[in-house]
């Protein structure tokens, strides 16, 4: 009860001053503009300047679905949770975020006391009147300190801590985001190696029927040598191209590979004819929408947040720090003398501490800070700076190939008309061979053309809808 007597006024003080404000600024997030832009900043948050037309506004609820999901193909779904599962850097960025979490309760358990106990026989000898004389020393004791947040340097550290959880969260998220990204790309891309080695197949296939044709009208009499070597040369340039395609296709299964967690000699994919990934289209979502959903922009904007909050931790070291400290226990001879009441010992009383002299040590820190705050500040309005460009830089990519694609599939049905009109002119004996082998390039050339288009919109759908924030 004595204790009680004497803790009970020190608390009533000290929460009084614990309640006071914490020191330092207090948390805005920061404009993406220099100051004086604020209308600048309004209007580009509004609407993009890019392809608008293309956006597919939400009007309804749209069921919670992953995003990679949306082009329909079964294998590449099936790599998701693998990816998640093996991938190293996904592994490295949920350790780092895990480290973050684990700092943010060491600085939470500033708020309580700390409590320790001790232990203690000891022996000693010294010198007396009769000889030496050695005695037994027996202590049992309870310890506990608390600092008195006055001017908020644990608030302002835990608000430190949870910002950067929050930023450790969110890179995790872009992460995660950018590793589907570049497997949805890279499975995209080897498709389009698929669908173009298939078509190289049917033009070698193609080109040797004219071989044979040639070879046919050459022994006949109504056909040059030089037509024969010229269809021949066609023929095993194509092969050689075919060729090439497989070393290309190696190439993304082993990134695939790796992406997988994988090693690359235990990963393949079988090959597919035809490149029929379905291409979604794009939900609307306001360029202010991207400030709360992309996980990079999330980062950035947290850790601004930490480096305000490091602002106030710098502040507070310019006053003086109050801890409570107390202790409580039993003191004898013998372990039986520590249950007797007049060998119990206990204190109790506040310190307060005060640097007077550092060599601007204090200073240097509350500078260093200002500084870091600047700098993550500058880091954020780049980081939006940044994702907007990557928005409009894929929704103008996309729009123009809309546009390129349809132009691109009335080339190819020309082609193809040109290429029969010529073959049939050059079985008639009316055109020379290089009708037919300009005709059979051009056509080549304008279907091949239409699967990169069709790989490239694929890709820039993907780049889209990474920029969006999945």
């Amino acid at each position: 009860m004595a204790i009680t007597r004497h803790l009970l006024p020190w608390l009533g003080a000290v929460s009084l001053l614990a309640a006071c404000a914490p020191l330092g600024p207090d948390y805005q997030r920061p404009s993406f503009l220099p100051a004086g832009g604020a209308s600048a900043e309004q209007a580009a948050l509004v609407r993009y300047k890019e392809a608008a037309a293309l956006l597919q506004p939400v009007t309804t609820a749209v069921p919670a679905r992953a995003w990679w999901q949306e082009f329909a193909d079964p294998t590449l779904d099936a790599m998701m949770g693998e990816l998640i599962a093996n991938n190293p850097t996904l592994a490295q960025a949920a350790a780092r975020e895990r480290q973050a979490q684990a700092t943010l309760v060491q600085a939470r358990s500033a708020r309580v006391p700390t409590l320790g106990g001790n232990l203690a026989v000891t022996r000693s000898s010294q010198p007396g009147v009769g000889g030496r004389t050695t005695m037994t020393g027996t202590s049992l004791g309870l310890a506990a300190s608390w600092e008195v947040d006055l001017w908020g340097r644990v608030r302002r550290t835990i608000e430190a801590g949870e910002a950067s959880a929050t930023a450790s969260k969110a890179d995790f998220d872009a992460a995660t985001l950018s590793m589907r990204a570049q497997l949805v790309t890279a499975y995209g891309n080897l498709r389009a190696l698929d669908a173009q080695a298939a078509l190289l197949d049917e033009v070698v296939v193609a080109y040797e029927r004219t071989l044979s044709l040639t070879r046919n009208r050459y022994e006949a009499g109504v056909a040059a040598r030089a037509d024969v070597a010229q269809a021949e040369l066609q023929w095993l340039n194509a092969k050689a191209q075919r060729i090439d395609g497989d070393s290309q296709r190696a190439a993304l299964e082993h990134a695939m590979a790796v992406l997988l967690g994988r090693p690359p000699s235990a990963f393949s994919l079988p090959r597919v004819g035809q490149f029929t990934l379905a291409v979604p289209p794009v939900a609307a979502s306001l360029p202010s929408e991207l400030l709360r959903r992309r996980p990079d922009i999330v980062a950035a904007e947290r850790r601004v947040a930490a480096a305000n909050a490091q602002i106030g931790i710098a502040v507070a070291a310019w006053y003086p720090t109050l801890s409570l400290s107390g202790s409580f226990g039993e003191r004898g001879t013998t372990l039986a003398d520590l249950a007797a009441l007049p060998n119990r010992i206990w204190s109790l009383g506040p310190a307060l501490a005060l640097s007077l002299f550092d060599g601007g040590a204090r200073d240097g820190a509350r500078a260093q800070a200002m500084a870091a705050y600047d700098q993550t500040a500058a880091s954020y309005r780049q980081t939006v700076l940044s994702a907007l460009a990557d928005v409009e830089d894929n929704l103008a990519a996309r729009r123009v190939l809309v546009e390129e694609m349809e132009v691109q599939r009335e080339a190819v049905r020309a082609a193809q008309q040109a290429l029969t009109i010529a073959l049939n002119q050059y079985k008639a004996g009316t055109v020379s061979y290089l009708n037919v082998v300009t005709a059979q390039t051009a056509e080549y050339t304008a279907r091949r053309s239409e699967i990169a288009l069709r790989a490239q919109f694929f890709a820039t759908t993907v780049s889209l809808l990474r920029a969006l924030g999945g």
